[in-house]
Formats: structure tokens, C-alpha cells, sequence
């Protein structure tokens, strides 16, 4: 049988805040003889004590100290889960874990968590990136409720929904240095195998990689996320495509030129995607508000 119960630690915790019996009594209900009372049941209890009384005030022992220490701790995970419990019953999940593709910029996704946290809703967020394969690996093996950004087909058979979001548009883009910026267009194939291309690496860990805008035999260099794919591509180390919201402002100032190519990379559609039993509000609110949600710009 547990000798320390949450209302000790209370009473505890109000005299060491008020530093006297009388005004913790006050603060809790209490007549000061019942907190006297807990204080010394509680010592018994324990066969400690918890305040040393030979001064002229009660000071906390070092027992009573680790005892408040600790206790207050164990108060703040009972709130804690006091409150768990009351936002699981409302249908909010403790926390929604979000996967925003690489495709996307972390700008666009901004003006919408900043909705969703001015909605109060409950469930915490946490947000991660991947890219590719990636992103449905991490549905897939439960490290995210929803993915943002997903491209091409859902791993068939696993029982997950999508929502489409919108088409992605690209730019075949090189530096104004790279020796395909005063080619004649449209490039070809054979012309475009004949440089190194720029590929944002697949984040799967066990699932089959894939690559994007790559033709067969061409030489490549992988990076690890698209703001180096960006990087790479602007200081001239090799080309490729990059979605319209990447490469505008780089077209703007001049330090990427769009070519145009023969068989160009056709748009592709993104989606979200979340496994069809889950039902939570967080993920609920955030499939309404994606529903009719524009491209970047």
C-alpha cells in the first residue's frame, strides 16, 4: 500500500510555497489542525521527518526536501494526465505527427499551422521532413499520422487514404555558367546524359529508393535535402528540375536559367495521406482545411 497519496503532496507543496501551516489551510479548505494532522500522519507514515521543529520556524529536513522535490513532479504528471485523459475524451489526439514532404516549402505549411493553433486545437504537433519513398515509409511504419506532399501511388494494400492537394509544376533549371544554359532548345535526351544531374536523395530506410527527373545512365550527385539540391544547382555543379515555387526566385535574380527539354518532366500531382482508421480531431481539421488548399506561389 502506497504510503504517499497526491493530497500529502499537496499539503506539502502549499506550506513550502505559503511557508506556513495556517495560510497553506487557507489556501486548500482546511482547518490548520487537519493539515497539522496530514503533516504528522505523513511522517509517521514514512518513519521520517519531513520539517525540523526545534526553531522557531518549521524548515523542511532533507528528506522533506527530496520528499517536495519529487513530489511536485509526481503533481505535475497527474495534471498532466488529468488532462490527456479529458483531451482523449473530447476526441483530440495527444499529438499529431506530420510528415511535409521535401516537394513542399516549409513556408507554405506556416500559414496553416498558425490557423490551426489559432483554432485551439488540443493535440500537439510535430513535424518532420522526408522526401520521395520517404514519406509514405514514415506513415507506414507509424512515425506519422499524416504526410503532406506525398507523390505518385500509395503502397498498394496497406490501407491508406489520400486527398489530393494540387499539381506540381517544374523548370528544368542550370546555372547561367553551366555549359547547357546557351544550348539551343529544346534539349534533347542525348544532351542532357551528358551532364551530371542534381537528385535529392530518397529518405526510405527499407523500402525500394526512387529518383525523380533522371534519365538512365546519367551521371548524378545525390544531396540530402532540397535546399541543397538548390545550392548545388546554382553554383553549376549540375542540373535538373525543380518545382515552379523553388526555382522562380531563383530565375528572378538570375543565378538559375530555365531550359526548355524535348521531353520535358511533366507536372505531377501531390497528395495527403493518413491510415483510414484514424479518426481524430487534429487529423480531422487538418484534412477539412487542406481540402481546397492552393499551390504555393
Amino acid at each position: 500500500m502506497l504510503k504517499i497519496t497526491l493530497e500529502s503532496l499537496e499539503i506539502l507543496d502549499a506550506i513550502a510555497r505559503h511557508g506556513s501551516f495556517g495560510r497553506a489551510a487557507e489556501e486548500l479548505g482546511r482547518v490548520p489542525s487537519a493539515i497539522t494532522y496530514a503533516v504528522r500522519k505523513l511522517e509517521d507514515d514514512l518513519d521520517t521527518l519531513i520539517f525540523d521543529r526545534s526553531g522557531y520556524r518549521a524548515e523542511l529536513t532533507a528528506s522533506g526536501k527530496v520528499l517536495l522535490e519529487q513530489g511536485r513532479a509526481l503533481l505535475q504528471q497527474a495534471d498532466q494526465l488529468q488532462s490527456q485523459i479529458a483531451q482523449t475524451a473530447k476526441g483530440w489526439e495527444l499529438e499529431l505527427s506530420i510528415v511535409l514532404d521535401a516537394i513542399l516549402p516549409w513556408s507554405w505549411l506556416q500559414p496553416h499551422v498558425e490557423a490551426y493553433f489559432a483554432d485551439s486545437c488540443s493535440a500537439k504537433l510535430r513535424i518532420n521532413e522526408e522526401t520521395l519513398v520517404g514519406s509514405w515509409e514514415a506513415l507506414l511504419d507509424g512515425r506519422a499520422d499524416l504526410v503532406i506532399g506525398a507523390t505518385s501511388d500509395p503502397p498498394s494494400g496497406q490501407g491508406i487514404s489520400t486527398q489530393p492537394l494540387f499539381n506540381v509544376p517544374f523548370s528544368y533549371c542550370v546555372a547561367p555558367s553551366h555549359p547547357l544554359a546557351d544550348a539551343p532548345e529544346p534539349l534533347a535526351d542525348e544532351q542532357l546524359k551528358a551532364h551530371r544531374a542534381i537528385v535529392l536523395g530518397d529518405s526510405a530506410r527499407h523500402l525500394p529508393l526512387r529518383t525523380s527527373g533522371l534519365l538512365s545512365g546519367q551521371d548524378m550527385l545525390v544531396v540530402p535535402s532540397m535546399q541543397a539540391k538548390i545550392d548545388a544547382q546554382v553554383a553549376g555543379l549540375g542540373s535538373g528540375y525543380l518545382a515552379d515555387w523553388f526555382a522562380r526566385p531563383r530565375l528572378r535574380d538570375g543565378t538559375l536559367v530555365a531550359k526548355r527539354v524535348a521531353e520535358s518532366k511533366a507536372a505531377g500531382g501531390v497528395v495527403i495521406a493518413w491510415k483510414s482508421g484514424n479518426r481524430g480531431r487534429a487529423l480531422t481539421w487538418w484534412r477539412e482545411r487542406l481540402r481546397d488548399a492552393k499551390a504555393p506561389k
